[in-house]
């Protein structure tokens, strides 16, 4: 009976520890650049668009289609860095929990 009061506690703990993490994803602000810093994007730790700024360098009708892939771009950056942020946070919260490969969490 001492184990699964033990795993209920242990469990208890995880979650707590898996709700601070959420709270601190989203209150993150990623920025993601891309064109040596012409265009930056911020990105809220759960994936939402925040802001972009633009360069006014960039601004020149002939080259939106330029402006759109950087935008894109630095967009990835940004989501990248939350990924990175959430698996290590992830990892921080598990608190050496060995889980079977490939399974990730939170679902």
């Amino acid at each position: 009976m001492k184990n699964l009061a033990g795993m209920m506690k242990q469990a208890q703990q995880m979650q707590e520890k898996m709700a601070a993490m959420q709270a601190r994803l989203e209150a993150a602000e990623i920025e993601g650049v891309a064109g040596a810093g012409l265009v930056r994007v911020t990105l809220t730790g759960k994936g939402a668009l925040k802001g972009i700024k633009l360069d006014a360098k960039l601004i020149d009708p002939a080259e939106v289609e330029m402006l759109e892939d950087l935008v894109l771009a630095a967009h990835a950056d940004a989501k990248g860095k939350i990924d990175a942020m959430m698996e290590a946070e992830t990892r921080n919260a598990m608190g050496g929990l060995n889980l079977p490969p490939g399974m990730k969490l939170p679902f």
